[in-house]
């Protein structure tokens, strides 16, 4: 809802059990920026201020055991030049460092630092963490049948995709 009227509806009601198609969507991204906000709600107070929900996207390209920042670009979906800007803000941060490649000297590789390691790690205690409530609040059955459900319903390959930040639009 951007105000009190909601937006971006259609005006009849949906078939079948009567509840509107535009709900599904929007209740599945208010459950991932629920989880997201807290995550960063509590990266931020465990010590890592900094991070913005793109950047886990990055640090996840990164990956542990580093990469170009082209590659980086090319696995979330955006720009050599948005790449490096955020490969940028990470080294600035202390997350990331460039390095010489050793099979390559044009090259330069974008590597983890253990601040970003840590954050990774964290990252991934917290979701755990997250998952925890989520199961206190549905039912743990109840949550495994919705994770089931979206494991069903979303296509093969398409679960773990990082390029988030192209297909809504920014870098």
């Amino acid at each position: 809802m951007v105000d009190d009227r909601k937006v971006n509806q259609v005006v009849e009601p949906g078939k079948g059990d009567g509840t509107p198609g535009y709900e599904l969507p929007l209740l599945l991204f208010a459950g991932f920026r629920t989880l997201i906000d807290r995550l960063h709600a509590e990266l931020a107070r465990r010590g890592h201020p900094d991070v913005r929900p793109a950047y886990g996207f990055a640090l996840q390209a990164i990956g542990a055991g580093g990469t170009t920042a082209s590659e980086v670009g090319r696995r979330l979906g955006v720009s050599k030049q948005a790449a490096g800007k955020t490969v940028d803000r990470l080294v600035s941060l202390g997350y990331a460092e460039r390095a010489d490649d050793p099979a390559d000297a044009r090259r330069k590789l974008v590597r983890l630092t253990p601040r970003g390691l840590d954050c990774l790690a964290l990252s991934a205690t917290v979701f755990d963490e997250l998952r925890t409530d989520w199961a206190r609040t549905l039912g743990p059955e109840r949550l495994h049948d919705l994770e089931d459900a979206l494991r069903t319903a979303v296509p093969p390959g398409t679960a773990y995709r990082l390029d988030a930040a192209n297909w809504l639009g920014g870098a």
